[in-house]
């Protein structure tokens, strides 16, 4: 969220972020509700004082045995009216709350500005797209083949694009996981935690998916509690409400969850096999940082990730998202895509974030200075260090045989056992 004195102090600014992100919102409205609201705080101000005055003149008058019941009756008039001021104000500020809480945030001047993905622009590739010497299959035939995925069972279970992983595929799975959550933890220095995957409205409030990704959330209307989209929910509400002592900044979190996303508007599209399930599981990586540091932070956040990748040896690509892709809550995003030959596509696998404050003052997440004892809100970042649905399909397509199995990359071979290679049996 922005600070309304920022808005008050900066509206073209405001404008400009806005029609950037091609978005439309009335910041001219919002701009007369702040101005009626502090002109009506100045009138009930004074109002008050009246009432003061009024209320020491009618004591002296009572020592002095003066009727004052026509005092005592202009008192309970100017009473009454602070009271009808006040209830102006709480509406005004609940009109005011409803358009903040809106605005997206601001595009950091290195946001490439653009109506969409066609404006992002490339950071830096690594590795080189592995060349197949025979007809690359898809992640689908691949999975079928060897029975790792099961994708009718999972739609008869649940309902389309869900998945049923087993033998090999469920271990590949879980291999992926634990060695990205020990990347993280031993060599990146971030600390596990494992959060609740429902959470509730404040929280999903607080990060920025509502009010305005309402639809895209599998929710649980009798408890209004939501399944996680991301474990960024969770876990950058482990702080919500809070003070944090500066020196113990900057924390970093890691997590890995199921994640559960209805993806409305998007069927038809990229829907077949894993491209776009409605649950998947990932590690998410969290930051909590003093402002001035999270452009740096942001940079060794986006290293985080790109490590994981690396070690899996898999060819990919950063873009920096333009501000008609970037997200609501985010000031600045590089998006990191593996290459998948059976499909031939890019495949994003992890949106690396900073929020500077945005997501702090909605969730009202500060740290004090001990030297001046001055509160400031934190920075948030997060980053997907990395999503394995879209994962998977990379490792089983870049790392196919002609015979259709699949080799299993090194780094995760101890995580399974020591198998190396993914056959039909």
């Amino acid at each position: 969220m922005l600070d309304l004195k920022f808005i008050r102090e900066n509206p073209e600014i405001v404008k400009t972020a806005i029609k950037n992100r091609n978005m439309t919102l009335d910041i001219e409205a919002l701009l007369s509700l702040d101005k009626q609201r502090r002109e009506l705080l100045l009138e009930v101000e004074e109002l008050k004082r009246q009432r003061n005055v009024s209320a020491d003149e009618m004591g002296k008058l009572v020592q002095q045995k003066v009727d004052i019941s026509e005092k005592r009756a202009a008192l309970k008039e100017l009473s009454q009216k602070i009271k009808d001021f006040d209830v102006k104000v709480v509406e005004i500020e609940a009109k005011s709350a409803e358009i903040l809480i809106s605005i997206p945030n601001i595009p950091h001047n290195s946001v490439p500005v653009g109506k969409d993905a066609s404006a992002n622009t490339d950071v830096k590739t690594w590795g080189t797209p592995r060349e197949l010497e025979f007809s690359a299959k898809t992640h689908i035939d691949l999975a079928e083949n060897l029975d790792i995925i099961d994708f009718p069972r999972a739609t008869k279970i649940t309902g389309s694009n869900f998945v049923l992983f087993k033998g090999a595929g469920a271990r590949l799975e879980r291999a992926l996981f634990n060695f990205m959550l020990g990347i993280h933890t031993t060599k990146h220095g971030y600390t596990e935690v494992s959060p609740p995957l429902l959470v509730n409205r404040a929280s999903m409030t607080g990060t920025g998916q509502l009010p305005k990704l309402e639809e895209d959330m599998y929710r649980a209307n009798e408890d209004d509690l939501f399944l996680i989209p991301t474990a960024e929910v969770p876990v950058t509400n482990i702080h919500r409400d809070e003070i944090l002592p500066e020196a113990q900044l900057p924390i970093f979190y890691t997590a890995y969850t199921p994640c559960f996303r209805r993806e409305a508007g998007s069927y038809g599209k990229d829907t077949r096999g894993l491209m776009r399930v409605h649950q998947f599981d990932k590690v998410e990586m969290v930051k909590f940082v003093k402002p001035e540091t999270s452009y740096e932070e942001l940079e060794t956040l986006l290293i985080n990730a790109e490590t994981i990748l690396q070690l899996l040896k898999l060819p990919y690509r950063v873009l920096c998202l333009s501000t008609g892709d970037i997200s609501f809550a985010a000031a600045k995003c590089y998006d990191i895509e593996v290459w998948a030959p059976g499909i031939e596509k890019w495949l994003e696998v992890s949106s690396c974030s900073n929020f500077e404050d945005f997501q702090a003052r909605r969730a009202n997440i500060k740290y004090k200075d001990p030297t001046t004892s001055k509160t400031s809100f934190v920075h948030t970042l997060n980053g997907s260090g990395v999503a394995l649905a879209r994962t998977v399909i990379a490792i089983m397509e870049n790392y196919q045989q002609k015979d259709g199995s699949i080799v299993v990359p090194e780094v995760l071979r101890s995580y399974m056992d020591g198998i190396a290679v993914i056959e039909l049996r």
